[in-house]
């Protein structure tokens, strides 16, 4: 490791701007990692676990309420998390859905920028119809997939270990080496550890192989 390798530090996140179209993102440059998942499963509380910070990613009591592209800038420079808009609530009408759905995939298929994406699903209902999705699209691009099975607190150790092999078995058939699995509880803080790893991982490998370029 090079004495001047950066080091993330998520609790310097801040927020940078919110985009509904791909043509309002910041400039498509650095490194970022998105965060999806459907609505209530979690991923604003995820975000705002890994990030040390209470209202970071906003929580809403009313599911489906962040329709935007969310950027939040990290403390290493051109280095960003992405909170990718809620989706799948029933009460948010279908033409917004539509709206969404295409910028989102607008969003996952263009943006050079993307490292890799965070699918956050609650441990209780995994893999509904919006993660299917998601999978589908990283299946078809080669973008690294990491899954965070939230909400690990609700279950006991033995149905949750199951869950988490049950889905690693089932997507690692589809993506192989390209996807991870893990338990998380943004409650009892347990999984932090293990994602920041992930996205350091997937954020600093452009900062490192430039350095090495550089020896």
């Amino acid at each position: 490791m090079s004495m001047s390798e950066p080091v993330i530090h998520y609790n310097l996140a801040r927020f940078e701007i919110s985009a509904s179209r791909l043509d309002q993102c910041p400039p498509d440059e650095g490194a970022e990692v998105a965060f999806a998942g459907r609505s209530n499963a979690g991923k604003s509380s995820a975000i705002n676990a890994l990030t040390q910070q209470n209202s970071l990613a906003r929580t809403s009591k009313t599911p489906g309420r962040t329709q935007l592209i969310n950027f939040f800038s990290l403390n290493v420079e051109g280095l960003k998390i992405v909170d990718l808009p809620g989706y799948g609530y029933a009460k948010v009408p279908i033409a917004m859905k539509q709206h969404w759905q295409r910028h989102l995939d607008a969003y996952l298929q263009h943006r050079e920028s993307l490292r890799g994406v965070v699918l956050v699903m609650d441990v209780r209902h995994p893999m509904k119809e919006f993660d299917q999705m998601m999978v589908d699209w990283c299946e078809a691009t080669g973008i690294p997939l990491h899954v965070l099975l939230t909400k690990a607190d609700k279950l006991k150790r033995g149905p949750a270990q199951n869950t988490l092999l049950q889905v690693k078995k089932t997507l690692k058939e589809r993506l192989g080496d390209n996807v991870s699995v893990q338990t998380f509880s943004a409650l009892k803080g347990t999984g932090v550890d293990q994602l920041r790893q992930r996205l350091n991982t997937w954020l600093l490998a452009d900062v490192e192989s430039a350095e090495a370029e550089l020896d």
